[in-house]
């Protein structure tokens, strides 16, 4: 694997946006205390509109100068992530952060004793347009907030964040898992970042060895890694009991003004149609000619559309074709992200593993991706343009205090993206064979977007319903745990034993109750797709909407106002009376 500086430039992102270079950053950082004495100035005095207002300026103008810096620090340091110079970087900004924090945790205690009528005046007032939003979350939220004391002890507990940069220090960095071999003997390194393509080999011995050795070697570290996970859920748990909600879940879906009913609704749809999953892996079973479907088959490719190799230029070619129904000016930004270098492409040695999109008001987003040729990377990059995207027409539209999208419509747009290009492939493709690998990708993205992430959101609130009930967590029944969902998840596909350790290489379940998001979000993005495809009155205009919304509005209304409502169930059954559809085809294709 190259080193960073073998990479050519122009597959790397350019950061000098957000910092000129290193030694920018550290005279930017040593001027952020400058701030500290002008908020605490306010203290004792948030009891009135004027004074209030000067304060939420002054807050934006400290959050813009600070948000370029954070990012500039994160993103030089997931570029080597085993260059201590620049974790540094990060952990001396968080620790001056942290200290503020903790000097001016007075502004929410402040803000939280303002009378409900005061409240509504603030709310009401032309002058605090921009702000509207966040006070009218301080009045949902008063029940929740503590004593001014207990506020800033709080705010200062900022290292309990250190459960999941634990997990990527010790997957990303510190484990090893060696080479593992196809049928011909031939060996590969596995790493994170090749997994994806390795597991879809036609090869059935390296699938099987590579999903063996994957997990069996986080089995290697169970103990260690269930122990920081448990940790981790507790902190959860903690922070939600102090603040009065019911439960990790509770206050997950309340700071999200999402309604209960939605998550409920999603467990209960995705339970009601697992035949479609399963029918999905009768048909692979039958494409790849097997007598007993193991769950190392399931992402194997079939056709030859997947073993096709893409360069960058390439795939930002397809993207662009394929997006074009969401109109010129949506295409021309894919241009810029390439040309303008929003980009950073290719894999390296000890750089961060996966692929995410972010950004930083008033300056472009920023993408990473581990591009490796295959289909599926074409699909990553497709997905993490929706996210650039829709920061973009966000930032764009709204003021600085509204522009900023909540997570759970976050993961809508990047799929969008995904299933634009999903039906361009399908409709320019001329050979069967490549249909047919083409909706095994499809159907592999939707097991592994609404079905998976279901599942992994089902483990979550398991385990942190244990603990909220008193119930001892423990390595062996997170494993079993897992197991037995996976049972659920497969049906009759049968499971390797590793499979219980697989739970343990998931990023995300460190950020309680994210998954779910792209389960919801994936159905959300057939809706959208549908109506854009079949050319429906305003389905682009609703849809550019939606990506220009940012939080200006509680999300559930803000997909109602686009036309997606989460809210009813018939959102959900068409998606999967889509999906039955869209499967019967794929069958009648292979009987031709």
């Amino acid at each position: 694997m190259k080193k960073r500086e073998e990479i050519e430039s122009k597959f790397t992102w350019d950061l000098t946006p957000l910092c000129k270079d290193d030694k920018e950053f550290y005279q930017k950082i040593d001027k952020i205390n400058d701030y500290l004495p002008k908020i605490k100035a306010f203290e004792g005095k948030l009891n009135n509109k004027k004074t209030i207002l000067e304060y939420l300026k002054l807050d934006d103008e400290f959050s813009r100068f600070v948000e370029p810096l954070a990012l500039y620090a994160h993103l030089r340091s997931d570029e080597v992530l085993s260059d201590s110079t620049r974790q540094e970087m990060s952990e001396k900004l968080s620790n001056i952060l942290d200290n503020i924090s903790v000097e001016t945790s007075f502004v929410s205690s402040e803000l939280n004793k303002l009378s409900d009528s005061m409240l509504d005046d603030i709310i009401s007032d032309p002058n605090f347009k921009d702000y509207d939003r966040n006070f009218d979350y301080i009045k949902r939220n008063k029940k929740h907030k503590l004593s001014k004391g207990e506020e800033k002890l709080l705010s200062g507990m900022g290292f309990l964040s250190g459960f999941s940069s634990n997990m990527d220090m010790l997957a990303d960095v510190d484990i090893k898992f060696g080479k593992v071999k196809d049928s011909n003997g031939k060996a590969y390194e596995l790493t994170q970042s090749n997994y994806s393509s390795l597991i879809r080999s036609s090869d059935r011995k390296l699938r099987k060895a590579v999903m063996t050795k994957l997990n069996g070697t986080f089995g290697q570290y169970i103990n260690t890694l269930a122990n920081n996970y448990i940790n981790d859920v507790k902190a959860d748990c903690y922070f939600a009991k102090v603040r009065k909600y019911k439960s990790a879940l509770d206050r997950e879906l309340k700071s999200e003004e999402v309604d209960k009913r939605v998550y409920d609704m999603l467990i209960k749809q995705v339970s009601k149609n697992l035949k479609i999953l399963f029918k999905y892996f009768d048909i692979k079973k039958q494409l790849l000619g097997i007598k007993t479907f193991y769950i190392y088959d399931h992402m194997a490719e079939v056709g030859k559309e997947m073993t096709k190799k893409y360069t960058y230029d390439e795939a930002i070619e397809i993207i662009k074709k394929a997006l074009s129904p969401l109109g010129d000016e949506y295409v021309k930004l894919i241009d810029r992200t390439k040309n303008e270098r929003w980009i950073d492409v290719y894999p390296s040695k000890d750089k961060a593993s996966g692929a995410y999109e972010t950004g930083v008001y008033g300056l472009h987003p920023y993408v990473m991706t581990n591009f490796e040729g295959d289909l599926d990377s074409v699909f990553t990059l497709a997905h993490e343009l929706g996210h650039a995207m829709h920061t973009y027409f966000s930032c764009k539209n709204q003021p600085y205090a509204k522009a900023y999208y909540p997570i759970f419509l976050a993961e809508i747009a990047s799929t969008t993206n995904e299933m634009l290009l999903i039906n361009y492939l399908l409709s320019t493709s001329n050979s069967k064979e490549e249909k047919i690998a083409l909706y095994n990708k499809l159907f592999d993205e939707v097991k592994g977007t609404i079905y998976r992430q279901t599942m992994f959101s089902e483990f979550e609130e398991k385990i942190h319903s244990l603990h909220e009930a008193g119930e001892p967590l423990t390595k062996d029944r997170l494993c079993g745990i897992y197991y037995v969902l996976n049972k659920k998840y497969f049906g009759e596909t049968k499971l390797i034993d590793e499979i219980r350790y697989e739970w343990a290489r998931i990023p995300h379940f460190f950020n309680a109750f994210y998954v779910f998001k792209y389960a919801t979000g994936m159905i959300s993005a057939i809706c959208f797709a549908n109506k854009i495809l079949a050319k429906q009155e305003n389905a682009v205009s609703d849809y550019i909407k939606f990506l220009s919304a940012g939080c200006s509005d509680n999300p559930i209304k803000t997909l109602q106002k686009s036309g997606c409502d989460l809210m009813q169930e018939k959102t959900f059954s068409s998606c999967f009376e889509y999906l039955q559809k869209m499967l019967k085809d794929w069958e009648d294709l292979i009987n031709e």
